[in-house]
């Protein structure tokens, strides 16, 4: 599948990163949860913040992404985080997400630099790179859609922004008319506002790996016209994905739960550092996917 102008679109899921009890990337875990999500129908996977990036090395960067890719065997297009602290570094690590295999990059800004100095970043990594750029808007490292429409008007190559600053619906509407409906552009923020985003223009939402097949329901029966039934199947999970919008490490222990609860992850191992939920917070999480009935694989949507 080679990816065209505006062909991104649809639930992207980021995945999780399975590591064994030794912290080393399990990759027979990995290619399962990509499995897993494309038989749940997603229309791509992502490698990003919440597969814990910032955590592996340069050799596990690579490892991971040649596994996805691998697994994948263009059925969706993979994305891979690119982002870095620098801009040389940023470039490193975009041209060798292309080199391996990846049809898009997300690219999150340098922590604070200046409006011109981010601009400056984004154009440099897109004049020596080729594949689609995701431009990540975090609440940490924000990108304003004005900003993400001057790169559109600036530069030809496909441009899409991953809002994730909330309130999240109104920067997407932002976003579409800003850049006169050039700037594609997805949610994030573990699809909370998934509906909110649709209706503004969003087409799609980048969430974490839980539950990707709801979120490929929302999205089909939004596709059709069916709202109500739409909203209906995310209010029910509204509970779930408030335990798993929880900030920092525990994020990443619950999803890694979820999964394991649903029969692709052996166990919740985390990089350090990270901070634990306590019991409590499992047990409530286990009670939401049982009362769900997401125990267990499902296929399709």
């Amino acid at each position: 599948m080679s990816v065209t102008a505006g062909a991104l679109r649809g639930v992207y899921p980021i995945l999780a990163m399975p590591f064994d009890a030794a912290g080393r990337i399990d990759t027979e875990i990995l290619q399962d949860e990509v499995e897993f999500m494309i038989e749940a129908g997603v229309h791509g996977v992502g490698i990003a913040l919440a597969s814990e990036v910032p955590m592996l090395t340069e050799t596990e960067r690579d490892l991971a992404l040649r596994t996805v890719v691998s697994q994948a065997r263009h059925r969706v297009p993979v994305v891979m985080n690119t982002g870095a602290p620098g801009t040389d570094l940023a470039v490193y690590y975009s041209q060798r997400a292309e080199d391996l295999g990846a049809e898009a990059v997300m690219v999150l800004p340098p922590v604070g630099a200046t409006p011109q100095e981010t601009i400056r970043y984004y154009r440099q990594i897109a004049g020596c790179i080729r594949i689609p750029i995701i431009i990540q808007d975090a609440v940490h490292a924000q990108v304003s859609p004005l900003q993400a429409a001057q790169l559109v008007a600036s530069a030809e190559r496909d441009w899409y922004l991953k809002v994730e600053t909330p309130p999240t619906a109104p920067r997407v509407a932002e976003a579409r008319a800003v850049s006169d409906g050039r700037l594609g552009v997805f949610g994030g923020a573990g699809g909370v506002s998934f509906l909110q985003e649709l209706r503004r223009g969003a087409q799609g939402t980048m969430p974490g790996s839980a539950i990707p097949d709801v979120f490929v329901r929302v999205w089909d029966l939004f596709q059709s016209g069916q709202v109500d039934k739409a909203e209906t199947v995310l209010s029910q999970c509204a509970t779930l994905l408030k335990l798993l919008s929880q900030e920092g490490g525990i994020l990443f222990y619950l999803y890694k739960e979820v999964l394991r609860l649903r029969g692709v992850f052996t166990n919740t191992v985390v990089r350090k550092p990270a901070a634990e939920p306590d019991e409590i917070a499992y047990l409530e999480l286990r009670r939401e996917v049982e009362l769900l009935g997401l125990t267990g694989r499902s296929k399709g949507a």
